[in-house]
């Protein structure tokens, strides 16, 4: 495993990637753009241990050629060496993969460069920013913290009804929003929001994890005009517009 993965197999058995083969038991559709594989582990969990908002790198065929991409494991059981993995369905490869897999399918997986630091101390109130991509990410940071309270900003070109947000409404503020000028919209608001809610919390922990051109801006908006500490501020970008 991995000899076929090209240049990018290479450099992450050079640092130390961890391989493994992931098997279909289940899908379902949740939404028409968002479907639900259940996978066995292959053995991975018990060797590389359970963190919130582990992510594992698949490894897919595109035109012939290797490809990963990066998915948030969903309610990762290393007893039963099972998990959950969530796709939001647009064009390309993982999703034409993803919208035909079916129980008995197998896919290489590389376990590198996930990881997660708990915030000391634990915030009261979260501000997360994210989106279809980065829900089960979302949700499980949701469930490791258990804020008291959270703002969370969401964009889709979708509506969220169907969506496995595990948000409680009365202890969390959802802002849905739609995708406009390549996320430029949320920008704005996150910015227009941002600043009169931090006042009203102690230690805040701000959270963004959208595209990489969204979320490098409000990441530097949020550190340099609004001075958060970096241990205060979490951010990642899950996918790269076209």
């Amino acid at each position: 495993m991995g000899q076929g993965h090209g240049w990018e197999g290479a450099v992450l058995r050079l640092l130390r990637g961890k391989d493994f083969t992931f098997t279909v038991t289940g899908a379902e559709d949740v939404t028409p753009h968002y479907r639900r594989l259940h996978l066995t582990d292959g053995g991975m969990l018990a060797a590389t241990g359970v963190h919130p908002t582990m992510w594992v790198r698949l490894w897919f065929d595109n035109a012939g050629k290797p490809h990963q991409r990066a998915y948030t494991l969903v309610d990762p059981d290393p007893e039963a060496g099972t998990f959950g993995l969530e796709f939001a369905l647009h064009e390309g490869c993982a999703s034409d993969w993803a919208r035909s897999a079916k129980p008995g399918d197998t896919i290489d997986a590389t376990v590198q460069g996930t990881a997660f630091t708990e915030p000391d101390p634990t915030p009261a109130h979260l501000f997360a920013v994210a989106d279809p991509a980065s829900l089960p990410a979302l949700n499980s940071l949701l469930d490791a913290m258990a804020p008291e309270s959270a703002t969370i900003w969401f964009e889709t070109d979708h509506d969220t009804a169907g969506l496995p947000l595990r948000h409680t409404p009365a202890r969390h503020d959802l802002r849905p929003l739609p995708r406009l000028e390549n996320g430029a919209h949320l920008v704005t608001r996150v910015k227009s929001d941002l600043p009169a809610l931090l006042k009203e919390h102690q230690d805040p922990y701000v959270w963004i994890a959208c595209d990489t051109a969204t979320t490098r801006s409000l990441t530097s908006y949020v550190r340099k005009e609004l001075a958060l500490p970096r241990q205060r501020v979490h951010s990642l970008g899950y996918w790269r517009a076209a």
